[in-house]
Formats: C-alpha cells, sequence, structure tokens
C-alpha cells in the first residue's frame, strides 16, 4: 500500500540545476576558457563536496591562470541565485502534492542539498507547510548517490521502504532511491535527459503524467516489464 511519496528537490520541484551549470558556464567564457556540458554532468545529483571532481581546479586547468578562488565563488554564487529568482515550480509538481494531501499520503523531500536551501526555496515558493519531513545532505552522513538522505526521509515518515515512491531526476538521486529500497520514478529534466535511466524504476518525461489515479496501473506495468525481461 502507498503511503507516501518523497521528492527530490533540485531539478524535480524547481530547476535549479540549469541556471547553476548557466552561471559556471559564464564564468568559464569570461575567460575564454571551454566548459561542456559533459564536465558539469557528473555533479549533478551530488552535495557539496561529495564529487573528485573539483570545478575550481578544472576552471584555473582550461583557462590557464590563477583566481581567488572566494571572489569566484561569491560571484558564482550570486549569479546563480539571480538565475533561479523567478524559476516557477515545474510542471506536475503541485497538482501532485495537492492530490497527495488530498488522500491522507505522507510527504517528504530528499536532497543531496543543505536544509537551508532546501526549506528556503520551498517557503519561498509555499510549499514548505505541504511536506511532513525533509533529509537533506547536512544532516546525514552520506550524500546521494549513496542512501542516507532516502533512509533519514523514511525514518521520519515511519514507512517501510515499499510504502513509497521516489522522484528523481538524476542518476545519482536514482541510485540512491534504489539502494534504499524504493520505487524510483525518473522525471528528466533537460539537463538531466542525457543520462542512462534504464535501471529506474519508472520513466516518466514530466509529472504533469503522474497522478494518484494512475500511479498504481503505472507501478504495476513498470514491475510486468521489468519481470517480462528476467
Amino acid at each position: 500500500m502507498l503511503k507516501a511519496i518523497i521528492f527530490d528537490f533540485d531539478g524535480l520541484v524547481i530547476d535549479t540545476e540549469m541556471p547553476d551549470f548557466l552561471s559556471w558556464q559564464e564564468i568559464y567564457q569570461e575567460h575564454n576558457a571551454p566548459f561542456a556540458l559533459e564536465d558539469w554532468l557528473p555533479l549533478v545529483g551530488t552535495g557539496p563536496g561529495t564529487s573528485p571532481f573539483n570545478i575550481f581546479d578544472h576552471f584555473e586547468e582550461k583557462s590557464g591562470k590563477t583566481f581567488d578562488r572566494e571572489a569566484i565563488r561569491q560571484q558564482r554564487i550570486k549569479r546563480h541565485l539571480e538565475l533561479i529568482a523567478n524559476q516557477p515550480i515545474l510542471p506536475g509538481v503541485e497538482d501532485l502534492i495537492h492530490e497527495a494531501k488530498r488522500n491522507g499520503l505522507l510527504l517528504a523531500v530528499a536532497s543531496s542539498s543543505p536544509r537551508s536551501w532546501v526549506a528556503g526555496h520551498l517557503k519561498e515558493r509555499d510549499l514548505l507547510s505541504y511536506f511532513d519531513a525533509i533529509a537533506c545532505g547536512d544532516e546525514v552522513r552520506h550524500a546521494k548517490p549513496r542512501p542516507d538522505v532516502y533512509q533519514s526521509a523514511l525514518a521520519q515518515l515511519g514507512v517501510e521502504p515499499h510504502e513509497a515512491i521516489a522522484l528523481e531526476d538524476s542518476l545519482n538521486g536514482m541510485r540512491a532511491a534504489l539502494a534504499a529500497g524504493i520505487f524510483c520514478v525518473a522525471v528528466p529534466n533537460p539537463l538531466t535527459s542525457h543520462f542512462d535511466f534504464s535501471e529506474a524504476s519508472l520513466r516518466l518525461t514530466s509529472l504533469t503524467e503522474l497522478s494518484l489515479a494512475n500511479i498504481h496501473a503505472l507501478i504495476e506495468r513498470a514491475g510486468t516489464s521489468t519481470s517480462e525481461t528476467h
């Protein structure tokens, strides 16, 4: 029996990921340094400091210069916040939240981002009060792709993995949800659509495709397709 829906945040509730990439790309371009999407993709869905890729090292290598890293960091953060200030809630998110609450389901966010980031943006968009739990990367030992944030969300909600579904837009997030034993619906955004989500329990192009009216049928269909391939 489905009791809970667990949302990723960045790139799933609002698109903070493309602005994140663009804010760095602008800095690279300012210094005539190349910065390809392929360079950025391994960072999507990870928490700060959890990837072996160091963007400051990469930036200095590509530009052939050394920089005041704190100044660059502040410039980049300022631009990122400017780019996401008017980002809308992504299609289907609000409808699913409202439908879930009307039907008595529990809601949580499981994100590699810090709580201040997640809760701040949810509050700004009048969504914070709908969530019964928030699990963030700065509150667990390991961020995604490890399952810690999902395990924390399950514990806060008081539900078992088979009683929840996870909604994710990145490979690292998908792997975290699956590692926690949760049925994972992949909903890639324009940035993460480059990933191979073949391991996901189910893949949709938008959350507008998901409702409580069809969720059980989609889960059953995904389970049937999986069994037929084994």
